[in-house]
């Protein structure tokens, strides 16, 4: 007889899962699919409200909650401003984060191209290495970013890193230049590193959760003031309702830094690309001459 054991199973919370998945696919929807659903929500709680108040059969119950003055909720509508700001805040963050993330990644790129034209040695190679490098971004892991490093970028990345790390730079132009360039390519590396982390970086789910139905809550207290007033109760719904999906859509479709609407800019890394591999020299300008040896 095979003797019973204990069973230490974790379970997993199915409903919290659900909720937090369906709050990420709606921020996923193209932005008409995010409007829609606000408006869906929003216009469709006015709705409700409006024909539970008045023509349901709990209308003469709901009549009696009459007096009830509109300051009464006004500490709800401050804290949905506040939630709604600080999520804003977040989200904007977030963005100003990858921005300047890119502009980092692109602007040591540029410092390791200009070290290596203003260098005494030839440093053909290492331009050649960075362009691979910044085109294998755009190519391979911009399009498809997801928190995760692509194979071919990362390898692009070690071969920039191989050929600055040449010890024949320390001997050819000084160890202040080589330094300049390790120091650089290091922090292209931590650039990319933020950049692919903040690809999936997501607001809070409970900020989101807190916010809507904040929302749905103000409206009922619009409707407890406006019990015996059916047109001011539907005209002041239909205010809010519009306002909340135009202040939470706008919020939404800037939840991804990298894709959507209000994405940020490859600009920078394209710039890059543009730069010459072997660049002219200007008419006063002589090439330095070798070192010699010994």
């Amino acid at each position: 007889m095979i003797p019973a054991v204990p069973c230490r199973c974790r379970f997993v919370p199915l409903r919290r899962n659900k909720e937090k998945q369906m709050i990420r696919d709606w921020l996923d929807l193209p932005p008409f699919g995010t409007f829609a659903t606000l408006a869906l929500l929003y216009y469709g709680v006015a709705a409700m409200l409006i024909a539970l108040i008045f023509v349901s059969p709990l209308r003469g119950p709901i009549a009696k909650l009459q007096g009830v003055v509109a300051p009464f909720f006004s500490s709800v509508a401050v804290l949905f401003g506040l939630l709604t700001g600080f999520l804003g805040y977040d989200v904007t963050e977030r963005n100003r984060q990858a921005t300047r993330a890119v502009q980092t990644e692109a602007g040591e790129l540029q410092n390791v191209y200009t070290l290596s034209v203003a260098s005494v040695s030839d440093m053909h190679s290492i331009r050649i290495a960075l362009k691979d490098y910044a085109a294998s971004v755009l190519k391979n892991e911009w399009p498809t970013v997801n928190g995760v490093a692509a194979p071919r970028t990362s390898l692009a990345y070690d071969q920039m890193l191989t050929e600055i790390s040449s010890p024949a730079i320390t001997r050819d132009s000084g160890a202040a230049v080589h330094v300049a360039l390790l120091s650089s390519a290091v922090r292209v590396g931590t650039a990319r590193n933020t950049r692919i982390s903040l690809s999936i970086d997501r607001t809070s789910d409970l900020k989101w959760i807190s916010v809507l139905l904040l929302g749905v809550i103000i409206q009922l207290g619009i409707a407890l003031v406006h019990l015996d007033k059916p047109r001011a109760m539907a005209a002041a719904l239909t205010v809010f309702a519009t306002g909340a999906i135009v202040a939470l859509g706008l919020i939404a479709l800037q939840e991804d830094p990298f894709s959507g609407v209000f994405q940020v800019s490859a600009i920078p890394l394209e710039h890059v690309l543009s730069l010459p591999d072997t660049p002219e020299l200007p008419p006063n300008a002589t090439p330095a001459p070798p070192p010699q040896k010994p």
